[in-house]
């Protein structure tokens, strides 16, 4: 629940992809990973962490992979390093070592070292690590009062895996473990068997700000970009130029979280999405090319997606234009601040409902303390 509210709340946190390796097979693998995948030195990641002060951090640091814990060491300095800042951590692992019996002691010290624990369980981890040993290291984490979470994933609300896996959740652990619900992503190895299966809507123009813009991601290797979208982390799609925001082995923290503050596309994208910014800048005659689906989303992107309508943006050069001419005018500002405000507002139930799956979204407040709510003043 905190990590959720801060969510709209421009570089807030800042996301690591430590590593993209990872021995599992998950058919619905978003990252494509594997045990021998292109790792980058862990030096790079450390010094980033490093660049936090008491004075400029951000409130979380998650870091995920591939399989975070395949690199513990890491894991473990980066969340000393964010602590000392005064920065919480987080790190997601799909439980590659669950059924070995105790948990190996360079991981263990890696899971006390961070804030949050979270692990990866759906169908298809299932496959990989049987839910009792997954059951069972997170019991034992609670035990030794550590805060964990579960995401799960599924195929949509009417998915019989998910009634069953959160039925089982709250019964084996009272209520006491959160659970991020979410539908499988079509990227990395899902892409084609999940399209065929269930193809996604056309999009419709709407002011639909991007929350998920508000973070920085940083990549397996080392590249920070405004967006976490798989396909632009793994290069099947150009790296828009307006959410790039710069690498982690030339750039340090106050360079990126600037860059994210003060970008204006991506400032843009935050107050009221980019197939509004597409509409209502965009040229007319269709020059626009959507890319990943062949769709010309020029004459107002109703036959592209969401994020395809993101990605060209910027090769439609009326839309930077207007958006730069735009950026500090008082009005301007003041609309982006009325967003932000209006999203923290909404709070975490509201994120989940509209990037999870809404059937299951209440089940974020399992087990959350309200009194452990941060004041809603110290997000300004």
């Amino acid at each position: 629940m905190e990590i959720l509210r801060y969510r709209p709340v421009p570089a807030s946190a800042v996301f690591f992809g430590i590593t993209r390796r990872c021995p599992l097979h998950c058919k619905h693998c978003s990252t494509s990973s594997m045990l021998d995948s292109e790792e980058y030195p862990e030096q790079m990641f450390r010094k980033f962490a490093e660049s936090f002060t008491p004075e400029n951090r951000p409130e979380f640091v998650l870091m995920s992979g591939g399989e975070a814990l395949l690199r513990p060491r890491l894991v473990r300095e980066i969340a000393e390093l964010a602590r000392a800042a005064g920065s919480r951590s987080h790190v997601l692992s799909g439980l590659y070592f669950a059924d070995r019996g105790r948990i190996p002691r360079p991981l263990k010290r890696a899971i006390d070292a961070v804030d949050h624990f979270s692990a990866s369980l759906d169908r298809f981890h299932e496959e990989e690590v049987p839910r009792a040993s997954v059951f069972r290291i997170l019991r034992e984490l609670l035990d030794e009062g550590k805060d964990v979470s579960l995401q799960l994933t599924g195929l949509g609300p009417d998915d019989p895996y998910l009634a069953d896996i959160t039925a089982e959740v709250r019964r084996e652990f009272d209520d006491r473990v959160p659970m991020l619900v979410a539908p499988i992503s079509p990227h990395g190895r899902a892409d084609a068997w999940l399209l065929k299966r269930m193809p996604l809507p056309k999009s419709t123009v709407a002011p639909s700000p991007c929350a998920v813009s508000a973070w920085p991601v940083i990549g397996f290797n080392g590249q920070v970009t405004a967006c976490g979208n798989q396909d632009v982390m793994d290069g099947k799609v150009p790296l828009p130029p307006h959410l790039y925001l710069g690498h982690i082995a030339r750039d340090d923290w106050p360079t990126i979280k600037r860059r994210a503050l003060e970008n204006p596309m991506v400032r843009a994208i935050r107050a009221a999405g980019p197939e509004y910014l597409m509409d209502r800048h965009g040229t007319t005659g269709g020059e626009a090319s959507s890319g990943g689906n062949g769709g010309s989303i020029g004459d107002g992107c109703g036959s592209a997606g969401y994020c395809e309508t993101c990605w060209v943006l910027s090769k439609d050069t009326a839309v930077p234009r207007a958006v730069r001419e735009l950026a500090d005018r008082p009005a301007t500002r003041l609309i982006e601040r009325q967003t932000e405000s209006l999203l923290v507002e909404a709070g975490p139930l509201a994120f989940a409902r509209q990037y999870g799956i809404a059937k299951y979204a209440d089940l974020v407040s399992l087990g959350h303390d309200p009194s452990r709510r941060t004041p809603a003043g110290s997000l300004a």
